[in-house]
Formats: C-alpha cells, sequence, structure tokens
C-alpha cells in the first residue's frame, strides 16, 4: 500500500485527512509523524512530497521523501515567502546564475532533463511565474542565453557559489526595482481612493439634490391651493 503525503519539512501534524488516509493500514500516526520529521528537518519551511510504502500485514512502513518542487527551492534559497501575483508588474527578487544551477542540481533526477544544462534552463523557466529575475534580467532572456552558451562554463563546473561581490550588485539592482515598483503601486492606490472619493462625491452631491427637489414640491402644491 502506498500512501502520497504533501508535509512542511519537520513540521508535520497530525490531523483528521491523516488518520484517514492512514486509519485502514492499521499504522501508528504518531510513529509515521515521528519519522518523517526527521526525514525531512533540512526541508524545514518548505512542503515536501512524501511517499509511504506500507506492508499491511504487518504494519510496518518505509519513508521515502522527494525533493520539494522548484518553487519551494527558489523561495528558500533566495529569502522569500510567496512568489509575485502580478509576475509581469512585480518582481519578488534578483538571483544569480549559480543560485539556478544550485536547484537545478538538487532537482536533477526529478526533472527528466537529460543533463545538467536542461535542466538549469527549466529551473529558470520557474522564475517566470515567479517573478524573479535572473542576472538582472527577465528569465526569458535568460533562457535564451542557456541556449546561446553565454552559461556554458558555469554550469560545466557546476559552480553553485555567489561571490559578495556579486550579491550586493545583484540585490542593488533588485532594491532599485523594488523602488519604482513601489512608487507604482502607491500611485495606483492613490488614484483608486481618489476614484472612490470622487464617486462617493458624486453620489452625495446627486442624493442632496434630489433631497432639495423633495423638499420644494410640497411648497410649490401650498402655493396652487392658495
Amino acid at each position: 500500500m502506498q500512501v502520497k503525503l504533501l508535509v512542511e519539512g519537520g513540521s508535520m501534524k497530525p490531523g483528521p485527512a491523516l488518520s484517514q488516509k492512514l486509519g485502514p493500514a492499521g499504522i501508528n500516526v504518531n510513529q509515521v509523524i515521528q519519522k518523517v520529521n526527521e526525514a525531512t528537518k533540512e526541508f524545514s519551511g518548505m512542503k515536501v512530497p512524501v511517499e509511504l510504502n506500507v506492508n499491511t500485514s504487518t504494519k510496518q512502513f518505509e519513508v521515502q521523501i522527494f525533493s520539494p518542487p522548484v518553487s519551494e527551492l527558489l523561495k528558500k534559497e533566495l529569502g522569500i515567502d510567496k512568489g509575485s501575483g502580478k509576475q509581469k508588474e512585480i518582481k519578488v527578487q534578483n538571483a544569480s546564475i549559480e543560485q539556478i544551477i544550485k536547484i537545478a542540481k538538487t532537482k536533477m533526477q526529478n526533472l527528466l532533463c537529460n543533463d545538467l544544462k536542461s535542466a538549469v534552463k527549466t529551473v529558470a523557466g520557474s522564475c517566470v511565474s515567479l517573478g524573479i529575475l535572473i542576472e538582472n534580467k527577465l528569465p526569458q532572456e535568460i533562457e535564451k542565453e542557456i541556449n546561446e552558451g553565454k552559461y556554458d562554463k558555469e554550469i560545466k563546473a557546476e559552480k553553485i557559489e555567489t561571490s559578495d561581490e556579486k550579491k550586493k550588485k545583484l540585490k542593488e539592482f533588485y532594491l532599485d526595482i523594488k523602488q519604482k515598483q513601489d512608487q507604482k503601486i502607491k500611485a495606483a492606490e492613490l488614484a483608486a481612493a481618489a476614484a472612490v472619493a470622487e464617486k462617493e462625491s458624486q453620489t452625495t452631491s446627486t442624493t442632496e439634490t434630489t433631497s432639495a427637489k423633495e423638499i420644494e414640491k410640497p411648497g410649490k402644491k401650498d402655493e396652487k391651493k392658495k
């Protein structure tokens, strides 16, 4: 019997869904949680795919851990909680090619890629939906450059360490981008607030005009009676 789970690395907790999956197998849920947390503790803060191979006769089980999805590895590597909800407008971080190579090496066996270069390209592609820049550029540009062989030297050397100087430059570039993004967001919020205020003002004005006309009507009727 196989049971597939997606757990928080090192922080799996008991719950109705887990009991429902493991209950029929008759195995100790607490033992499963303990073993899974021990096996996934290095992936703390990330969602980790886990497969339990259960022997229903002996009530024994084996825990098989798979590396987290590329998106989770990218967020962990770059220190971000989530990707961009508007990837075309908002960028959330600026990665080095070395960081992309590092993640590609980690996920290589799960990406169905023939070589590391293809894996690097795949990871770069995942940066698109998350709103992550690579080497100060859009991931689409980096994918093209990978095809052209621009990063062959780094990929062949499996270079995964980014120098402090390079990290500093990448950070400075991103902070400049973020400042411009924040200014646009603030301007959009102010424009939206002004539009709401204008609409409310027009509604108030219309209401006051209508009320004034309703007040005038009885007076006119009284004049006709006289």
